[in-house]
C-alpha cells in the first residue's frame, strides 16, 4: 500500500499558511442555525414553534455572540446592535411578503410566500445579512446570502441597498451585486442581473477593491426577465419598466409600460 503521510504533512502545512492570512474560522452550520433560528423567531406560528420562541431566541443570540467573537473583539456591542435591529429587518419582510402577494398572482397565502417563496427567503437572508455588513462583520454576512444562493439560485451581495416592498418573482439567476442601490416598489424577474461594467486595475493590474461599481434602480420600478443592467453610473429612473433580456450599459431613455 502506497505511503501518502508525506502528502498528507503538505496538505497540512498548506492549510495552515492559508488560515494564517487572516484566522478566521467559521462554523457554517451555526450560521445557518442562526438564520433559521430568526425565521422562525418572526414566523413561528409557520413553523408550529409559538411556545419555544423564548429558548429559540436566547440559543439565538449566545450563538451569534460566539461565531462574531471569532472576527471581531467588539462582538458584545455588534450582537446588541443586531438584535435591536430585529425588529425593524421584521417590519421590512412584512412589507416584502406584501409586495409578492400583490405583485404574484400564484400567491395564494403569505405562509406560502415564507414557506415556499424563494425570492422570500432570499430577500429574508439578504435583510439579515445586510444589517451585519453595515456593522462591519467580516465573512459572516456573505456567508448568509451564499446559504440563500445555495438554496435558491438568487445570488444578492450583503452590502446591496434595498428599499422596501422588493419583489422577487421566480428568481433563479438573480445577480444583485455589492454597490448596487434599488428602490421602493422594484419588482425583479429571474435571471436578472445588477452587475459590473468592467474592473479598475492599478498599475500593475492587480483589481482595485471597493468603488460604486454596479447600477442604481430608482423607485416602482420593474425588470423582466434576462436583462442586464451593468455599470456604477448606470441609473434606471423611477417607474421605468426594462423589458425581457434587455443589456443596458448607461443610463436609459426611460421605459414606458
Amino acid at each position: 500500500m502506497a505511503d501518502y503521510s508525506k502528502i498528507l504533512k503538505q496538505i497540512i502545512e498548506n492549510s495552515e499558511t492559508l488560515n494564517d492570512r487572516d484566522g478566521f474560522v467559521i462554523d457554517r452550520d451555526k450560521i445557518r442555525g442562526i438564520s433559521e433560528a430568526v425565521l422562525i423567531l418572526f414566523f413561528p406560528e409557520y413553523y408550529d414553534h409559538v411556545d419555544q420562541r423564548e429558548e429559540i431566541f436566547e440559543t439565538m443570540i449566545a450563538d451569534l455572540e460566539g461565531e462574531i467573537r471569532k472576527v471581531d473583539m467588539n462582538y458584545e456591542e455588534i450582537t446588541e446592535q443586531f438584535v435591536a435591529s430585529l425588529p425593524k429587518v421584521q417590519e421590512l419582510l412584512y412589507k416584502d411578503i406584501q409586495a409578492i402577494y400583490d405583485g404574484d398572482p400564484s400567491a395564494k397565502t403569505y405562509s406560502e410566500i415564507v414557506l415556499s417563496f424563494p425570492g422570500f427567503l432570499a430577500v429574508f437572508m439578504y435583510r439579515l445579512a445586510h444589517v451585519l455588513y453595515e456593522l462591519n462583520v467580516p465573512i459572516i454576512p456573505r456567508m448568509i446570502t451564499e446559504y440563500a444562493h445555495e438554496k435558491t439560485g438568487i445570488d444578492i451581495n450583503p452590502g446591496a441597498k434595498i428599499g422596501e416592498y422588493f419583489c422577487i418573482d421566480h428568481g433563479t439567476g438573480i445577480v444583485i451585486g455589492e454597490t448596487a442601490v434599488v428602490g421602493d416598489h422594484v419588482r425583479l424577474y429571474h435571471g436578472v442581473t445588477l452587475g459590473v461594467r468592467s474592473f479598475r486595475k492599478d498599475e500593475e493590474g492587480h483589481l482595485l477593491k471597493g468603488g460604486k461599481r454596479h447600477p442604481n434602480v430608482g423607485n416602482n420600478v420593474i425588470i423582466y426577465a434576462n436583462a442586464t443592467v451593468l455599470g456604477g453610473d448606470t441609473l434606471i429612473e423611477d417607474g421605468s419598466v426594462i423589458p425581457a433580456g434587455s443589456l443596458i450599459l448607461n443610463t436609459p431613455e426611460k421605459y414606458n409600460r
